[in-house]
């Protein structure tokens, strides 16, 4: 198997963590994993029943992780040649891709990009990272903390929290609508 990366250059077996089997590349680092060793580490890693809305989004990770030199580079699967289609994680900080094979569904790990999908409590739910569910999860996201800031920005940070905190009282309250209509009609005034 050649690197993605550096096509010139032979992976090397070994373990990316403990239980989890891969190959990588003694120039940059990364990280090759077949579908089926990631299946099976996985089995005793993840919890079945998570659903993608229960999930951690990182947006607001603001850890000092520099991506690879190698990650805008594209690559083809080790395995079976195909093109890796790449997988963005957004961070507060800063963006990177992982990549998989759209064939046997290997995955290739920057130096680093492991480490912290582990960190951040993704390194489990890998595939569910290239799904729609969860981009669309990610945006929604991503959204709400952009408006949590400009209000923050607006309000300063004592009345945002403040009124965020009141927002989560009423979306939990089964009549909280009828606070959400009050609050309207005092500013229509």
């Amino acid at each position: 198997m050649l690197c993605p990366k550096h096509p010139q250059e032979s992976l090397l077996p070994g373990q990316l963590t403990e239980g989890l089997k891969s190959h990588s590349c003694p120039i940059c680092n990364g990280s090759w994993v077949a579908a089926d060793d990631y299946q099976t580490w996985q089995s005793t890693q993840a919890d079945p029943s998570m659903r993608v809305s229960n999930l951690q989004v990182p947006i607001n990770h603001g850890g000092d992780y520099q991506p690879s030199r190698y990650d805008n580079r594209a690559g083809l699967c080790p395995s079976c040649g195909f093109y890796l289609v790449r997988g963005r994680i957004n961070l507060q900080k800063v963006s990177f891709f992982i990549e998989r094979c759209p064939g046997c569904k290997g995955t290739w790990y920057d130096d680093g990009e492991w480490a912290l999908l582990n960190e951040l409590g993704l390194s489990a739910y890998v595939p569910v990272l290239f799904t729609d569910e969860w981009q669309n999860y990610v945006r929604s996201a991503e959204a709400e903390f952009r408006e949590r800031i400009a209000t923050a920005e607006k309000l300063g940070p004592e009345i945002a929290e403040k009124l965020f905190d009141l927002a989560k009282l009423l979306e939990q309250h089964p009549n909280g609508d009828f606070g959400v209509a009050y609050l309207m009609r005092r500013f229509e005034k």
